[in-house]
């Protein structure tokens, strides 16, 4: 299969513009799930640690924001930083900062979910301990999230995962410009259907590597945190 045959050899002979594009995708992807870590981790560990009016219906927001559309997220993000938009001043539309912006809000959503539950979890389990010791909200808060900390590796991973795999939202706010924002999902939307199918099957091998390689370091951090708690 000739195709195939150039797609390897793009992946082996370590072609500069696709490693470019793997380069951009990794710092966006990784930057995104950072920004997002940031907010989604202590919002969630705080959902599950407190009772408020309407913490119900955050709770349940956020949970429905799992499944909300990347396109709509991504549209969301570009009317923002449009040039008409309340963001537009900062002129990051179509650049990798955007990007990161558009991942962040769309991860989010996903970690501060699982951090809700992991967290709510073990605080069934430490509860009466920490409020023997009189630990303060922002001591559990910190205490907690250090104890599950493989847990929410794994969410992390998971969060990673759907990042590098969108094409939908960066294509929307980055313009999926070539050296700049071209992404591995976006250029292998574009690049296949131009026809250049070894450089989309190489991005697709090296894309399918890097969600196998997440998989793989997620289960091996809810191993350890298994064999830690048992």
């Amino acid at each position: 299969m000739p195709d195939g045959a150039s797609a390897l050899q793009l992946v082996f002979g370590g072609d500069p513009a696709l490693y470019a594009i793997v380069g951009l995708s990794l710092y966006v992807s990784v930057s995104a799930v950072a920004l997002a870590a940031l907010v989604a981790l202590p919002w969630g560990a705080f959902l599950a640690l407190t009772h408020f009016p309407g913490r119900t219906f955050i709770v349940v927001l956020i949970n429905a924001f799992m499944g909300l559309p990347p396109v709509v997220v991504g549209l969301a993000v570009y009317l923002l930083l449009s040039r008409s938009g309340p963001l537009g001043s900062l002129g990051i539309l179509f650049t990798p900062k955007a990007m990161i912006l558009a991942q962040a809000l769309l991860v989010m959503p996903i970690i501060a979910a699982l951090t809700r539950q992991t967290i709510e979890d073990l605080w069934a389990e430490y509860r009466e301990e920490l409020t023997a010791l009189r630990v303060t909200p922002a001591r559990r808060v910190a205490t907690l999230l250090w104890d599950a900390r493989f847990s929410l590796t794994t969410t992390l991973l998971a969060g990673f995962g759907r990042a590098a795999a969108e094409v939908g939202t960066v294509m929307i706010v980055g313009g999926n410009i070539d050296g700049f924002t071209r992404t591995m999902t976006t250029a292998i939307a574009l690049e296949t259907s131009k026809g250049d199918l070894p450089l989309a099957m190489g991005l697709g091998l090296v894309l399918i590597v890097l969600i196998v390689g997440v998989n793989a370091l997620a289960w091996g951090a809810r191993r350890i945190g298994e064999v830690r708690a048992g």
